[in-house]
């Protein structure tokens, strides 16, 4: 079974949900069956490369609120990151562009180290006093999530490597109905949207599992190969 997740660095609840579905995954049944794939979705993707500015500030602006108000907010979240154990500052973080960094995280999936830039990525900019906006810190995780460097720096210094890739992920969220993030998907059939309890992504796991429609065989007669060798078509003969 393949699961899809949408996300966005900048977001603390895709940050903590990613959390939350692991530890709803460690408690499925058949977690060694299921392939999870992380998908690019841009929160703030209009927002020029290089235009960064404190959290505090862009949350007080958005949602016209007081600076003491948007730090309430950001309290209420950490709590709940606390509560999945991470860790999360609730001053001094920074707010930008994340395209580059989907970019590089399409890299790291060609590479098979997706997840682990991903759980970096996210540690940096939530827990971490390193900004995931800085070319240079984001080429620093490249390398911590085991890339190689070379290769990450010319992607990054390239703006239409992966371009097209992170386009389609985002394509592809709005087919699906996807108007925020986190957003699961379990095997085309089921969505899971927001940092829901693990025990919600256990159920929806067992749910998807169970509803799997069996495989349907069509069998012809025609010949074919088996453990036991290939079978060998009869030639009938007029005699």
């Amino acid at each position: 079974m393949r699961v899809e997740i949408w996300s966005d660095i900048a977001c603390p609840w895709c940050y903590i949900g990613k959390a939350r579905f692991e530890q709803g995954l460690a408690a499925f049944a058949h977690r060694d069956d299921v392939e999870v794939v992380h998908r690019s979705f841009e929160l703030d993707p209009n927002r020029a490369k290089g235009d960064t500015a404190p959290v505090l500030d862009m949350l007080a602006r958005k949602y016209g609120r007081t600076l003491d108000e948007a730090r309430a907010m950001e309290q209420h979240v950490a709590e709940n990151a606390h509560a999945e154990g991470l860790g999360y500052r609730t001053e001094g973080r920074d707010h930008g562009n994340t395209f580059d960094i989907h970019r590089l995280l399409h890299l790291a999936k060609a590479r098979g180290r997706q997840d682990e830039l991903l759980t970096l990525a996210y540690r940096a900019n939530f827990a971490e006093e390193r900004s995931v906006y800085d070319p240079e810190v984001l080429l620093a995780l490249a390398v911590e999530a085991g890339l190689d460097e070379a290769e990450a720096k010319a992607v990054l210094a390239d703006e239409s490597a992966y371009a097209d890739a992170v386009r389609a992920d985002e394509r592809e969220a709005a087919e699906l109905g996807a108007t925020g993030v986190p957003f699961f998907v379990l095997d085309r059939r089921y969505g899971v949207s927001g940092g829901q309890p693990a025990e919600v992504f256990t159920q929806a796991l067992e749910q998807a599992w169970g509803d799997r429609a069996p495989l349907t065989v069509v069998d012809s007669g025609a010949a074919a190969c088996g453990p036991d060798g290939c079978e060998v078509p009869q030639v009938s003969r007029d005699v």
